[in-house]
């Protein structure tokens, strides 16, 4: 590695933009990525920015500060939006993307570039020398979290749970209907496996009494709320998982003329719709569980599960107490931290925060200012709370209007996120002039 390069550690959604950013400012880039060498508990995929969540970037309304921040990363050059973009599936209000094509168009666009060089190795060990910007994710390994542990001296663990995958011609489409909520999208962007009241009930029991795979003595776990396994809502009361992930609003039974008593909705999970994710059916519950309790649902009775769902693992530092707000060490200034290792919480977070990193990483090594984004800004918002939160509670956060300044006056709720958008659009536009 040269001087004047750059090394990232971790070819996700955060490496890859921070790596394509840096690239673009005219420095040259040296990605480390461990696989197809060795992988995560997590990841199946050869290439680089596979999801392993869920296939879904979230809402694209500006009403949802998620929707606006995707606006702020197109507007400024995303590499990971472009792809989304061009890589999307139906999804009504929301954008999904094929999860392999968006993983080959970032992949390709990387190795085409030519100030990145991709280096297919695990690296154990935080580099002694150098710009770095380290973007290992939530499933940092082993070797390199104690590396980070030594370099921090801080280290958190939460857990994460995958929903289950089904293919769709295993599905019985004379009790599924297809349906997108209140009508969004093309209308038939989602299927839905409706349940009466008493299906609701046994379902719940079912996942009450289900088996779940046991957590090891030594480990803490610390579920984060946006990513709630299934029977762990189910066992906070029989009408939680109602009015959560199977609220059945918005959705008439072309069956019976009705609303449900609830419903599993079923989001594509590729272009061809040959399979389907369970929406917000993230589970920790055995596979064989997995297999017999979800194949009581209405429509699932025959259900092939492509993938059933696991837990693994998330590391993340105490961002607050660790970092500046340029996501720099505050103990050593040539490493920079980027994605959810950092405590943003989702895709579009993280590519966010990747996205800061590698335009902070080539200012720095430029000898330039570095300028973050205003906090009026859904980009400035998550940075300024991932660094400036309490550090005694610090956790993992998604972007919400919550982060933003307040507005002067009392204004309406959605009044007062088209008005927090508007200003956010046009500060962004003002802080790009810097860059």
């Amino acid at each position: 590695m040269s001087e004047e390069s750059v090394t990232i550690i971790g070819g996700g959604l955060a490496g890859c933009e921070a790596a394509w950013q840096t690239a673009e400012r005219g420095m040259p880039v040296v990605i480390h990525e461990m696989k197809p060498h060795r992988f995560s508990p997590a990841h199946e995929l050869p290439g680089l920015a596979e999801l392993v969540c869920s296939n879904s970037f979230r809402g694209i309304s500006l009403d949802n500060a998620v929707g606006l921040l995707k606006e702020e990363l197109r507007r400024c050059g995303s590499l990971i939006m472009e792809a989304a973009e061009a890589t999307s599936v139906p999804a009504g209000g929301a954008l999904a993307v094929d999860r392999k094509l968006l993983s080959d168009y970032v992949t390709a666009k990387i190795e085409a570039h030519p100030l990145i060089h991709l280096e297919r190795s695990e690296t154990t060990a935080i580099p002694p020398e150098g710009v770095v910007i380290l973007a290992s994710g939530p499933l940092t390994s082993d070797a390199l979290a104690v590396s980070l542990a030594d370099l921090t001296g801080d280290r958190l663990y939460f857990y994460d749970a995958i929903a289950p995958i089904v293919a769709s011609d295993s599905l019985d489409m004379t009790k599924v209907f297809a349906a997108s909520r209140y009508g969004k999208g093309d209308g038939d962007d989602y299927l839905n496996c409706p349940l009466n009241e008493e299906e609701y009930l046994r379902f719940i029991d079912e996942l009450n009494r289900g088996d779940k795979v046991p957590t090891r003595d030594f480990e803490k776990v610390v579920h984060f709320e946006g990513c709630m396994p299934v029977e762990e809502l189910a066992s906070r009361g029989p009408e939680t998982l109602r009015f959560g992930p199977m609220k059945p609003v918005g959705l008439l039974n072309p069956h019976t003329g009705h609303e449900a008593h609830a419903i599993i909705q079923l989001r594509a999970e590729n272009r061809e719709k040959t399979m389907y994710n369970l929406v917000g059916f993230q589970t920790k519950l055995t596979w064989s569980e997995q297999r017999r309790i979800f194949r009581t649902i209405p429509g699932l009775e025959g259900a092939e599960f492509v993938r059933l769902g696991s837990m693994h693992r998330n590391t993340f530092i105490n961002s607050p107490a660790l970092l500046e707000p340029t996501q720099q060490l505050k103990s050593d200034n040539r490493i920079f931290f980027a994605g959810q290792i950092t405590g943003v919480e989702g895709y579009v977070e993280s590519a966010a925060s990747g996205f800061l990193a590698g335009i902070a990483a080539a200012d720095f090594i430029k000898g330039e200012k570095i300028i973050m984004p205003p906090p009026e800004t859904a980009l400035g918002a998550l940075m300024h709370h991932i660094t400036n939160a309490d550090v005694k509670h610090f956790q993992p956060m998604n972007v919400n209007y919550g982060l933003f300044p307040e507005l002067p006056g009392r204004i309406k709720k959605k009044e007062r996120r088209q008005k927090l958008a508007e200003r956010a659009l046009i500060t962004l536009d003002e802080w790009k002039k810097n860059l």
